[in-house]
């Protein structure tokens, strides 16, 4: 196994949005994650791929707070998050949204109701039991439901919509909780193309209109290659390539997945046709399809 590390581009803006350190993970005798670190200073779209069991979804659960690492430190704004309790552990999984594969919706409730589920972290306990929400958390959920091109099914139940329109829920839930960052765990793994090129432009939008950090799990190589500004690709818990999507050669790419010479990078794909979508400042696709 060899390792590739490429400097990424631009100057630094001021403290590291997030810093790793020595981040290990054990389950009994696995070790998941082995000995990550990274920076990331200042806000990207960061796509972290692999194959299965790579180390890439137990790595977002570290950040997050959902799993408790082995060893190690991840150090926010100056301040280690992996050693948060409490009260500061909660407001940091708040300020650390999380969009999983398979959405994660309450299925009963209306679409808006979904939305704002995502600012109950920071409600008082009598308003999270019960679920109460203000005019203006009400507008800001339908303001998060319009740019995701769905308000229109805001009053229906969430088991409703497609899956494509459940995941477009669950961004907009992630989004209006404002936090410092968004993890995406997945989050195009079981959806057809074209909703696939739907949820990913959606990231982006939200990285480049609200200078959001979005680190997100992928297996598609496509995907990584149109929407991010930097990979890193993983292998058995371990970094094996940080570096922009134009060196993302197929070589590499075989490196990162321990395949032969036959490695086929179709396997990966989505086969996202990115119609109108560009990247990085250009127009992204709009979000039209269910």
């Amino acid at each position: 196994m060899f390792v590739w590390f490429l400097c990424i581009g631009g100057a630094p803006r001021g403290i590291d949005v997030i810093e790793f350190r020595s981040v290990r993970k054990q389950f009994r005798s696995t070790i998941a994650v082995n000995n990550v670190t990274f920076a990331i200073d200042r806000p990207q779209m960061v796509g972290i791929i692999g194959r299965s069991g790579a180390g890439k979804s137990t790595l977002l659960r570290i950040i997050n707070g959902l799993t408790t690492a082995s060893g190690g430190e991840i150090f926010v704004e100056g301040r280690d998050v992996l050693s948060l309790k409490g009260r500061t552990h909660r407001r940091w999984q708040r300020d650390c949204a999380m969009i999983f594969q398979q959405f994660n919706l309450v299925p009963r409730p209306d679409v808006v109701t979904n939305v704002m589920l995502g600012r109950l972290n920071s409600h008082s306990t009598v308003k999270s039991l019960f679920a109460i929400f203000g005019r203006e958390e009400i507008s800001d959920a339908l303001h998060a439901l319009d740019r995701l091109g769905i308000a229109d099914q805001a009053t229906k139940r969430a088991e409703m919509l497609s899956g494509g329109q459940q995941q477009r829920v669950a961004i907009a839930r992630a989004r209006v909780q404002d936090p410092k960052m968004i993890l995406a765990d997945e989050p195009i793994a079981s959806l057809d193309p074209l909703n696939a090129e739907i949820v990913m432009s959606a990231l982006r939008e939200i990285h480049e209109r609200d200078g959001k950090t979005v680190i997100c799990n992928l297996h598609t190589l496509d995907a990584a290659r149109a929407y991010c500004d930097r990979v890193i690709g993983m292998r058995a818990g371990e970094i094996v390539f940080d570096g922009t999507p134009d060196v993302l050669t197929r070589d590499v790419a075989r490196e990162i997945y321990g395949a032969g010479e036959g490695f086929n990078e179709a396997a990966t794909s989505t086969s996202l046709a990115q119609p109108n979508k560009t990247v990085k400042g250009r127009e992204l696709a709009p979000a039209v399809a269910g």
